[in-house]
């Protein structure tokens, strides 16, 4: 567990700043009367996200592979974070929508409806805590891969010999 210490840090601090982003989302409007821009404003999500595995990257080059560290390493470790991120995922969605969000789905069931952009039955089927329960930890583990896969790109680092 020692090896993994960097890790599970960085995946607790995303999972922290995921829920952090959906407090702003709620704040902002963007669960309810600005719902029409959730999903541009969501996408920018992507910025700390992409953020996080490059500190957590640079980390775990720093302060355990002494400066050095291979794609294969970077990559590794991006995977280890996105393992526990992904676990994380079910929690944070659960706290997502049951504590910080509570209205989402029937906010985003209405306005789905109302615009005309799918049947009740299709947005009912479509937003429910269920279907974001399995939505998230895939969600997460493809877009957690896809992240780990570039970054580790950026944050390699030979020998200077």
């Amino acid at each position: 567990m020692k090896n993994l210490k960097i890790e599970i840090k960085w995946a607790i601090i995303f999972a922290v700043m995921q829920l952090l982003w959906m407090m702003l989302e709620r704040i902002t409007g963007l669960h309810s009367d600005h719902i029409d821009k959730h999903a541009i404003f969501t996408n920018f999500i992507a910025i700390p996200a992409i953020a996080i595995y490059v500190f957590a990257l640079l980390d775990k080059r720093k302060n355990f592979y002494q400066g050095i560290m291979t794609y294969k390493q970077g990559f590794v470790t991006g995977f280890i974070i996105t393992l526990f991120v992904t676990v994380f995922s079910i929690v944070t969605q659960y706290i997502i929508s049951t504590i910080i969000s509570p209205d989402y789905f029937s906010n985003m069931i209405e306005y789905a409806v109302s615009e005309g952009k799918m049947t009740q039955e299709a947005a009912e089927n479509m937003f429910n805590l269920k279907s974001y329960i399995i939505q998230a930890p895939i969600g997460a583990f493809v877009i957690g891969l896809l992240t780990s896969a570039i970054v580790a790109i950026f944050t390699r680092k030979k020998s200077a010999n």
